[in-house]
Formats: C-alpha cells, structure tokens, sequence
C-alpha cells in the first residue's frame, strides 16, 4: 500500500488492484505507515477496496509535523483506479491500469503564503507492472513504471500550483522489487517531484525490506531519501509500514 492509499509501493502507485479478490470477488486492503527524517514525521493510514480485480476504491489521512516550526498539516486523499489491459504475471504484456488521487489539504495557511494557487488538486497516473518468474538470478522480480500529472506541492502538503500560473506537469516514477522467497521482497523506488513554488523541491527515492508473515500481514521498512523538502535540506530517515490485506 502506497502512503497516499493506492495499492502499490511505499511512493509509488502500481497498476495492481488492491486486495486478493479475483474477477468475481471483492478484496481489499488497509494500512498505516510512519516516517521520520530530520524535520519532519509523517504519517498515514488507510484503506483501499478492489472491485473485481478491476476497479479499486481508496481513502487516505495523511498527518504531518512540521519538527523546527511545531506544526501540523493534515491532507486527505480519495483514489479511484482501473485496470485497462494486461496481467502482472501471464503473457507478454504487463498489466496496465490508470487512476486519479484527489487530495485536499486541511491545513492551507502555510502553502497560501509560500505562494500555492490552491488548497485541492488532483493527480493523473498510468502504471504498468509486471512480475518476472525467476527474472533476476533465478528470483522473481516485480517491476512498475508511472507516469503521473500532478501539479501538488511536495505531494499536496504545500498546497496546489502556483501563483506563477504553474499548472502541473508529467512526471516519471519507478519500482523494482525481488522476491527472495515467500517471505521476504527487497526493492527500490524514485519518484519524481515538480518545484513550482521555488523551494528546490527534489526527487524521492527509498530502498525498502519487506516481510510477509503470513499471506494477510506484510511489513515494511525503508531507508528513504526526500532530498531537500520545504527548503530544508538532506531530508533522510526511515520508513515503516503495516498492511492488512482479504
């Protein structure tokens, strides 16, 4: 589950259908993940509902601590994705889906005054995703690309756009993630950011652990690079989630 609420990876969105329900059954998913770098803490829970294994339904709280100044922004984020063609594990092609992240930041003072035009926006993404059987040194590997339009300020929590008349742009984001047995994934992740109100926002990365107890259970750790956010630089810690999964 990704921390805006997409099934996915801890930053990225993946073209997979939340939960494990097939094309006759309804599955879904919940979670809650915690950061911490050097200024800020984070954190974020939520659920998503696949429908089918074709729609997916989701809904995201997200809390932040702003550490130097003693303040907090709050967001929320509604997701809507849909499966368009494709199979992560069968045939050629990768599955392919598109979605939407509407988000409403709850806090607008602090992105008003660093020059954000507004207090909602909303993301468009396409996702591919394919899982390769025994595809790296005989594991199996999970790839995800993204292209995204997203016009939100260090994800929304800064506010939308700009007073400049910046209205967004494309942006690229990855995953890679090797399956070391049934229990056990490693992986990486980068995602790119816009800088539209001239702070020097930077691209995201992470390299994460994670582990499956059980089918239903998996947790995940990550070291995670945010670069400079807010105009604060070396923003890096770590990264913590739990995820339910029916």
């Amino acid at each position: 589950m990704q921390f805006e609420g997409s099934a996915g990876g801890g930053i990225v969105p993946w073209a997979v259908i939340a939960g494990y329900g097939s094309d006759t059954e309804i599955g879904g998913a919940a979670y809650y993940t915690a950061l911490g770098v050097n200024d800020f803490s984070l954190w974020s829970a939520g659920a998503a509902v696949g429908f089918y294994n074709r729609v997916e339904v989701s809904l995201a709280r997200q809390h932040l601590d702003v550490l130097p100044l003693g303040l907090d922004i709050e967001q929320d984020v509604v997701g809507l994705k849909a499966r368009l063609f494709g199979d992560l594990i069968y045939g050629a092609a990768p599955q392919v889906s598109a979605g939407l992240q509407y988000k409403r930041n709850r806090d607008a003072l602090v992105p008003t005054l660093l020059g954000a035009a507004d207090d909602s926006g909303i993301d468009y993404y396409v996702s591919a995703s394919k899982l390769w059987l025994g595809g790296a040194f005989g594991y199996n590997l999970l790839t995800n690309l993204t292209l995204r339009h997203s016009e939100a300020n260090e994800t929304g929590f800064l506010g939308f756009g700009s007073s400049n008349g910046d209205s967004g742009e494309w942006l690229v984001e990855g995953s890679a993630a090797m399956f070391l047995n049934r229990h056990w994934a490693v992986g990486v992740e980068y995602r790119e950011k816009p800088d539209q109100l001239g702070l020097g926002e930077e691209h995201w990365a992470d390299a994460f652990v994670a582990w499956f107890p059980s089918k239903r259970v998996a947790l995940v750790g990550a070291y995670t690079d945010l670069g400079k956010v807010a105009g604060l630089p070396d923003q890096s810690g770590w990264y913590l989630s739990l995820q339910l999964t029916q």
